[in-house]
């Protein structure tokens, strides 16, 4: 394994071409500063120190980046599927070829630990090679046969769509959803995040040196109030995909409503993990900790509320606040690196702010519980992984994502409790259920208001198998054909076998 030193130097030298060249748009082919000249700064949340210049895009952008999305369209629809899929699995390639670039570079801008960024890259790689290989077969249907009649089902791309991409593994996120657009058929407009924009402008120079057509693939950079409202209003674009706050979501729904855009949102969550006595503790307190701490608790499906049953409540979060304690937080880029700093600096303030906030309400700070102000981290927006203990549900600790390295505990007296709290928030995207009983596993997660859980597992993600939440937490399923369910149109053509009568209007 690399040494911090060496990380680090490797990532001075990557970096070198943003500081120099910036971050621009990449419209049709072509890598352009914005319309108006405009850029913005993005900021490593390490030190605070400026990355590059980033094109700040506007409704002009959008207007020809979806002026060259729509033309690009037709014959990347009409593509043979077989042609589309080497096209993908050579993008894969080149992924997994510029991986360690990727993940140095993502690290920086983001603050995620080099641990878990090192593996992101290859991640959206295999996001690449899954659906590649499913685009030989994006239009199959099926064959229903009725009494004299038979329908076929084909499916077709719905054209050209906007997808905005989070913060947080902003490279892998982009990549589960512009994989499956590209081998429905779809050409894209991409907004990433503008935190952590640099990884996005590798992504569609990958593709297209790995040969994908000019057009097909436009990326703008902006914020939400200029670029993404245009790109959610803008008439060519049939569909937006993104990822993020549950308040966005509402936002874009209500933009893309005039033209009756389709959306696929995934959303917020305050998901629970419900550990019974009879579960195996050790392993439950394992998946617990990695479920909250680990990416700096910054992602959706972070296990954010603990609800323990009661009889071994205090031994289980005892035990968890002297190991949350321990926990590395460092330089990103240190190997040794668990927790690296927050995104940004308002971003540690929001969560910094449920600190005091959970004084106020009587809940008990266990550990951690503040920002680090002293030594090499000082500069940056780094705070200590946090439990919180004695809450109750009604708490603002226990029912707003916070979005950070921070775990509020909650005792359950039994089952039927648990799942009221389990239940008992305005979430549904991810739940985590600890048992040896398999009867009250299945009855138990029947029950649950979530789109995915777990049994005796952390969040292991089965690529073929749907994605997403219910309640605030989102509309919509990615994974396997459920992504292809969002990108195209399903037809039905209905064939007569037989002269079956049809009614004379023109009869007494």
């Amino acid at each position: 394994m690399a040494s911090f030193q060496d990380n680090l130097d490797k990532a001075k030298s990557y970096l070198a071409r943003f500081r120099t060249d910036g971050v621009p748009n990449h419209i049709d082919g072509q890598s352009v500063p914005a319309a108006s000249g405009k850029t913005f700064e993005t900021i490593s949340p390490i030190d605070q120190s400026k990355l590059a210049d980033v094109a700040h895009g506007g409704g002009e952008d959008i207007d020809r980046a979806a002026r060259a999305a729509k033309a690009a369209f037709p014959a990347w629809r009409d593509m043979d599927g077989g042609q589309r899929k080497k096209i993908l699995h050579r993008v894969a390639d080149a992924i997994e070829a510029r991986a360690e670039e990727i993940a140095l570079v993502e690290c920086m801008d983001t603050g995620q630990a080099f641990r878990f960024m090192s593996k992101a890259a290859l991640r959206g790689a295999a996001n690449f090679r899954f659906f590649a290989d499913r685009a030989p077969g994006a239009r199959d249907g099926q064959s229903l046969k009725a009494p004299g009649q038979i329908n076929i089902t084909t499916r077709t791309p719905i054209g050209p769509v906007g997808l905005i991409t989070p913060w947080n593994t902003p490279f892998m996120l982009s990549t589960w959803k512009i994989a499956p657009a590209l081998a429905a058929g779809c050409t894209i407009v991409h907004k990433p995040a503008e935190l952590s924009p640099l990884s996005a402008s590798l992504l569609v120079e990958i593709a297209e040196e790995a040969g994908l057509p000019k057009g097909v693939w436009n990326t703008v950079n902006g914020f939400g109030e200029d670029a993404g409202k245009a790109l959610t209003e803008h008439p060519a674009i049939k569909a937006i995909g993104f990822v993020g706050e549950s308040r966005t979501g509402q936002m874009i729904m209500g933009q893309g409503a005039a033209t009756l855009k389709r959306v696929h949102f995934e959303l917020g969550g305050k998901n629970p993990v419900v550990v019974f006595a009879d579960a195996d503790l050790d392993r439950a307190a394992d998946a617990a900790l990695f479920m909250i701490y680990s990416l700096n608790g910054e992602r959706c499906t972070s296990s954010s509320r603990l609800l323990i049953e009661a009889s071994v409540h205090d031994e289980f979060v005892a035990r968890l606040a002297e190991r949350a304690a321990r926990i590395r937080v460092g330089h990103p880029l240190d190997p040794a690196t668990v927790i690296g700093p927050l995104i940004d600096s308002s971003h540690e303030e929001k969560v910094c702010s449920y600190f005091e906030l959970a004084t106020e309400e009587g809940a008990t700070i266990a550990t951690g519980g503040e920002k680090i102000t002293d030594g090499d981290l000082a500069d940056g927006c780094y705070v200590r992984p946090t439990l919180f203990t004695n809450a109750r549900a009604s708490m603002r600790i226990a029912q707003e994502e916070i979005f950070g390295p921070v775990l509020t505990a909650i005792p359950f007296a039994d089952e039927a409790e648990a799942l009221a709290l389990a239940n008992g928030v305005d979430y549904g995207l991810a739940g985590y259920v600890w048992t040896s009983n398999m009867t009250r596993a299945l009855r138990f997660t029947e029950k649950m208001d979530a789109g995915m859980i777990w049994v005796n597992s952390q969040n292991v993600r089965h690529l073929p198998a749907p994605f997403g939440g219910m309640k605030d937490s989102g509309i919509g399923r990615d994974g396997g054909d459920w992504s292809f369910d969002f990108y195209m149109e399903t037809k039905n053509i209905a064939l007569a076998t037989d002269d079956r009568p049809i009614p004379r209007l023109d009869e007494e």
